[in-house]
């Protein structure tokens, strides 16, 4: 578990570091423009690294689910090795899924403006600016939000029902109160980041070209959300991370003058 929890929060801080320098010089400075590499780059970035959370997501879902339905073979099952090829494994599908967003948007033809009302290069923002035809570009990133979210939010559910199975078979409430308490941390950080990210994607491809305030709240909130909330959420709800903090405050005593 803790493997997966340092998998998230290195995903979450590239997303961060992505994008929150930009969206300061936005809104502290009005720095509002940006090189179309650096545009592209971000692009790439950002969606292959939302790619990788939710494959996290579903690999965490994967430890709760052996935790819980097979709690024996659990340490035998999910080796440090296996986990690092699930690491791997989730690293070149969003790599391989989102390599191509660069290269499809980077070979269109842009109208005079160009100019996005977001704080950072979703490629259906960028591909909306497009003079041509942009079916492929369409298309494409389609099958990868239909991949990705379909696909995962599928897995996440089918490990779930059979957990609740496994959980109403316990034979007392203080089991089954456990293992319901070792899952909500993960339920938690799912709604955190398929939520926004449900919503700012069907308002992306499916709204107005112009961006509404809700609209740029959302896709603020769905880069933003769960790099904030996650260590919250995982910091209360798990027993070592706690007493972790504990100690390291404790230890940090007021020296006299």
């Amino acid at each position: 578990m803790f493997l997966f929890l340092a998998m998230l929060s290195f995903v979450d801080l590239i997303l961060s570091f992505s994008t929150v320098p930009k969206m300061l010089a936005i809104f502290w400075f009005g720095a509002t423009a940006i090189s179309s590499y650096a545009c592209l780059s971000q692009m790439f970035v950002i969606h292959a690294f939302s790619a990788m959370e939710s494959g996290v997501l579903v690999a965490m879902a994967l430890d709760r689910f052996v935790a819980i339905c097979n709690p024996l073979h659990y340490a035998t099952i999910l080796t440090p090795e296996v986990v690092a090829k699930i690491g791997g494994l989730v690293a070149l599908r969003g790599v391989g899924l989102t390599i191509f967003f660069p290269s499809l948007a980077h070979r269109l033809s842009y109208c005079d403006s160009h100019t996005i009302a977001y704080t950072y290069c979703e490629h259906m923002a960028v591909v909306k600016l497009a003079c041509g035809a942009t079916t492929v570009d369409s298309l494409y990133a389609f099958a990868v939000a239909i991949f990705l979210g379909v696909g995962d939010v599928a897995f996440i559910a089918y490990s779930y029902v059979q957990i609740v199975k496994t959980v109403m078979h316990f034979p007392s409430s203080e089991a089954r109160s456990k293992a319901g308490s070792t899952c909500t941390a993960h339920v938690c950080v799912i709604l955190f980041f398929y939520g926004p990210g449900f919503l700012s994607v069907v308002m992306q491809r499916f709204g107005p070209p112009t961006a509404s305030a809700a609209k740029v709240i959302l896709a603020n909130l769905y880069l933003l959300f769960p790099p904030a909330l996650d260590p919250i959420v995982y910091g209360v709800k798990t027993k070592q991370i706690r007493e972790c903090l504990f100690t390291i405050i404790c230890s940090k005593k007021i020296e006299p003058t």
